[in-house]
C-alpha cells in the first residue's frame, strides 16, 4: 500500500491542461493510482454538473467533493452525503450587500435532479463578466424575481462576478460587513474573460470536504496528497500530509505547497503520481 492513501485533485488549472483536455498521461497516471489502492478525490471548484463528464473517462467511483467543498455527491447516484448551509440572516446579508454593491449574487442550490444549477434575479448579468457566464452555461440558471428579498434558505454558496479589481474590492468589503462569517475566494476560470468572487459558508473548504470523507474511509490527514494551482487550494495545500502546486500556479499557492509539480500542460498530475508510487517525498 502507499504510502499516501488518498490522492485529491482539483481540475482547472490542475487535472485538466490550459485547453480543458484531458491528456491520456493525466488519464493513465489516475488509472495506475487507483490500481495501486490509492483513492482519487476530485476536488473543485466546479458545479456539480461539470464535473460528471469526468468521472467515466478517470474511472472515478467515490464521491465528488464540488462547489470548492460546499456539496459532495455520488456520482453514481446522484445522491447528496453533504450540503453546506449559510445561517439565514447570513444569506440575506449577503445578497443585499452584493446587490447593494453593483454586482448580480447567483446562488448554487442541490438542483441537478431538477435540470438546472443555480438561481439568479434576472437573466442576463448586470455586466459582461456575467453575461458571459449565463451565455456559455445555457440552460443551468432559473430566474428567481425575489431572490433579493427572500434567498432560497438551501442555497450551499454563491458567487457573482467582474473584473480582478472589482472581485477584489468586493471580498474586502463582505470581510468587513460580516466578519468571520463566510469563506471568500477571487479566482479565475480559464473558461471565462471575468473573475468570480465564490461565496461560502464559514468552514467550508476543499479540505473540509477531503476530510469528511478521508475520516468515512479511515484515512488520516498525513496520508493525504493535494493538488491544486489557485487560492481555494491553499488550505488542502497547507494541511495535507502532502501538497502539492503545479507549475502553474501563482507563487502564493506554490508557498502553501511541499512540492511544485510541472504545468498542467506538461501533465504535472501523471509526475505527481509517479512520486507517489516511488514514495520517495517526505511527509510534511
Amino acid at each position: 500500500m502507499p504510502r499516501f492513501r488518498l490522492l485529491a485533485l482539483d481540475i482547472d488549472g490542475t487535472l485538466v491542461n490550459s485547453r480543458l483536455e484531458l491528456s491520456e498521461p493525466t488519464v493513465e497516471a489516475v488509472h495506475r493510482a487507483q490500481k495501486a489502492g490509492i483513492r482519487v478525490v476530485l476536488a473543485t471548484g466546479r458545479r456539480y454538473s461539470r464535473v460528471l463528464p469526468l468521472v467515466e473517462p478517470l474511472g472515478v467511483k467515490v464521491p465528488l467533493v464540488t462547489s470548492t467543498g460546499a456539496l459532495i455527491k455520488d456520482p453514481r447516484d446522484h445522491r447528496t452525503l453533504y450540503r453546506a448551509q449559510f445561517p439565514p440572516q447570513v444569506l440575506r446579508q449577503v445578497v443585499q450587500e452584493v446587490w447593494n454593491q453593483g454586482f448580480d449574487p447567483v446562488l448554487c442550490c442541490d438542483t441537478f435532479l431538477q435540470g438546472f444549477d443555480y438561481y439568479c434575479p434576472r437573466d442576463r448579468g448586470v455586466n459582461e463578466q456575467l453575461a458571459e457566464f449565463f451565455s456559455k452555461n445555457p440552460g443551468c440558471h432559473r430566474l428567481l424575481p425575489g431572490l433579493l428579498q427572500e434567498p432560497p434558505l438551501e442555497a450551499f454558496c454563491g458567487f457573482t462576478m467582474g473584473t480582478r479589481e472589482q472581485m477584489l474590492d468586493l471580498k474586502k468589503w463582505l470581510e468587513h460587513r460580516l466578519p468571520g462569517q463566510l469563506e471568500l475566494h477571487v479566482l479565475r476560470s480559464p473558461r471565462y474573460e471575468g473573475f468570480i468572487c465564490e461565496i461560502m459558508p464559514q468552514g467550508v473548504s476543499k479540505w473540509s470536504g477531503i476530510l469528511r470523507l478521508a475520516a468515512q474511509w479511515g484515512i488520516g490527514p498525513q496520508h493525504i496528497c493535494a493538488v491544486g494551482d489557485d487560492v481555494n487550494d491553499v488550505p488542502m495545500l497547507r494541511q495535507a500530509g502532502l501538497g502539492v502546486a503545479m507549475g502553474n500556479a501563482p507563487p502564493e499557492v506554490k508557498q502553501a505547497a511541499t512540492r511544485v509539480a510541472p504545468c498542467h500542460d506538461s501533465h504535472g498530475v501523471a509526475e505527481v503520481v509517479r512520486w507517489l508510487l516511488e514514495d520517495d517525498l517526505p511527509t510534511k
